[in-house]
């Protein structure tokens, strides 16, 4: 008896890698032994780069914060140990978002935190 192929089963495998490399250049879209190493890549950049992003939102965060501290007269790291000294529990995600949207609110934390 002939060895059967699966056939639907190797189909579907190919399609599935055809369809993540939908919008690739040329042969990487089109070619399967192309695709599937296109694919492979950029599976490994997505996993790294998850990890990248939150390093970079944080360096994004205090870098707003540093700069909307400034014309206060502090600087980040004066600013983020006075908060810990006055007990004021705000993440620096938060912080940085109140700096950009309502700066009342945050010259308002500022100046508790100058008082304390």
């Amino acid at each position: 008896m002939p060895r059967s192929t699966n056939n639907v089963a190797s189909r579907a495998r190919r399609k599935k890698i055809l369809k993540a490399a939908r919008g690739y250049f040329g042969g990487k879209s089109k070619l399967i032994k192309t695709a599937k190493e296109a694919v492979q890549r950029s599976m490994r950049y997505a996993y790294r780069d998850r990890r990248t992003r939150k390093r970079e939102y944080r360096t994004l965060w205090i870098a707003r914060i540093n700069a909307a501290v400034r014309p206060f007269g502090l600087n980040y790291s004066g600013f983020i140990r006075s908060l810990a000294k006055s007990n004021i529990e705000i993440d620096r995600k938060l912080l940085a978002d109140l700096a950009v949207t309502d700066p009342k609110a945050f010259a308002r934390i500022v100046e508790q935190v100058k008082n304390a």
